[in-house]
């Protein structure tokens, strides 16, 4: 059974951050806490472990994985356009719950799945996942469960579904513990996940493709109720592109599952 490391104690916490910085790199799989709920790692730019990703939570292509990063100068880093209105709301709302649907810079090598050239960003707000990205870069990090059962907000929920298809498990107490639980299942704490794609084109809007712990009035009171597709469309058109309607990640985590 692969180890499950507990964070809040300083020598498991070292240990299982060099162990995870090692299986990233060697192409493995790793979970994480984020603010939301428990993440899927992979290297982002390692197709043969996005696979392995997706694999291990029965999942297809068609349904690709976020990106967690860093910081914002990420943000710009991977995205070919960041519109004002979301530079808006991740100036509000990162690190947090809030996952954003961008256009991806074209020069990009990686291979998340069938993204139709987007790419889902969130920065979480949690210091294990921060500590580990800003080592490892950009990851690839869906929630933490198989298709179809609840994320997991604990990192012996994770182990419980995903075992020894993990190489390594960082444990960073309850996820999601800082949110109400207003997600569309019920106690989700998955992250919400808006569509920016549609910014580029005058007269553009935002759609919500997941409600998340970001509610729809705090996305309004930042950018505007105009700048906000109307609700019944964006719930029509909830599978596109790049998200995953599974509670996620995820939030990170998270998608595209996000988390």
């Amino acid at each position: 059974m692969t180890a499950i490391y507990d964070c809040s104690v300083e020598s498991q916490l070292l240990t299982g951050m060099r162990l995870a910085r090692g299986a990233i790199g060697r192409g493995q799989l790793v979970v994480i806490p984020t603010d939301t709920v428990y993440g899927l790692a992979a290297d982002a730019f390692d197709p043969a472990a996005v696979t392995r990703l997706l694999e291990a939570k029965g999942r297809e292509r068609t349904s690709p994985p976020p990106v967690l990063i860093p910081g914002i100068p990420t943000l710009d880093a991977l995205a070919s356009e960041v519109p004002e209105p979301v530079r808006e709301l991740v100036a509000e709302f990162w690190p947090g719950g809030l996952t954003v649907i961008l256009h991806a810079q074209p020069s990009l090598t990686w291979d998340l799945g069938e993204t139709r050239g987007t790419v889902a960003l969130r920065m979480p707000d949690n210091r294990f996942a921060l500590e580990l990205l800003s080592e490892t870069g950009p990851l690839a990090v869906s929630s933490a469960n198989l298709s179809g059962l609840p994320a997991a907000t604990t990192a012996a929920e994770a182990s419980d579904m995903l075992g020894d298809s993990v190489a390594v498990y960082l444990d960073g107490g309850s996820a999601g513990a800082d949110y109400d639980a207003i997600g569309e299942r019920p106690g989700d704490t998955s992250s919400t996940i808006i569509d920016a794609t549609g910014l580029t084109a005058e007269g553009g809007t935002i759609r919500i493709v997941r409600a998340g712990v970001i509610s729809r009035e705090r996305i309004a009171a930042v950018v505007g109720e105009d700048r906000l597709a109307p609700a019944e469309a964006a719930a029509a058109s909830a599978g596109e592109p790049a998200a995953d309607p599974q509670p996620a990640a995820s939030d990170d985590e998270s998608g595209t599952a996000a988390s």
